[in-house]
């Protein structure tokens, strides 16, 4: 899947990142979860009429895939503290679209992870009927197809890279 984002991204890369550059693009999203990873935000879309997580389309102003993944989960939610979770890339799914988009017949979402606190008081926007956390091992029953395997996925990249990170410094010095 790698290889077909990069072939999209490489034939018309001002067009994959513009709503506007045609049906099939790219969208950033984020999966923000409880300091212990118990708990994931969702959020009810309300085109497609499911929870999902938080995400949207790039902006212009956005530096980065990533950076868009992260303010359209703070539009979303209403939490500004979020802290980036991951290091980087925790996700991809291609998915086409139902009849509540009219732009758009496929998005190529590039998905971050980030933590906020549950004391954090989340927020729902113009784009959303509802925000609300979630524990990941009791996903609400209108979820997308294959949501709860790819928020799997999410939480074992996650446990990689912590792994790593952890693996990384075992034998360094301490302070």
């Amino acid at each position: 899947m790698r290889a077909e984002y990069r072939a999209l991204v490489s034939g018309s890369p001002a067009a994959a990142l513009d709503r506007d550059g045609g049906p099939e693009h790219l969208t950033a999203s984020c999966f923000v979860f409880s300091p212990d990873l118990a708990q994931v935000l969702l959020c009810f879309h309300k085109k497609g009429r499911f929870w999902v997580q938080l995400g949207g389309h790039i902006e212009p102003a956005d530096d980065s895939v990533a950076a868009a993944a992260h303010r359209e989960a703070r539009e979303e939610c209403g939490i500004d503290d979020l802290r980036p979770l991951g290091g980087g890339v925790v996700d991809l799914d291609r998915h086409s679209l139902g009849d509540g988009f009219t732009r758009c017949s496929a998005h190529w979402d590039v998905g971050f992870a980030a933590t906020a606190s549950l004391t954090a008081v989340p927020v729902g926007s113009d784009e959303n009927d509802d925000v609300a956390w979630w524990p990941v091992e009791a996903l609400p029953v209108n979820v997308p197809p294959h949501f709860g395997r790819r928020l799997r996925g999410v939480l074992d990249r996650i446990a990689m890279v912590e792994d790593d990170r952890h693996a990384g410094s075992a034998g360094q010095p301490s302070a």
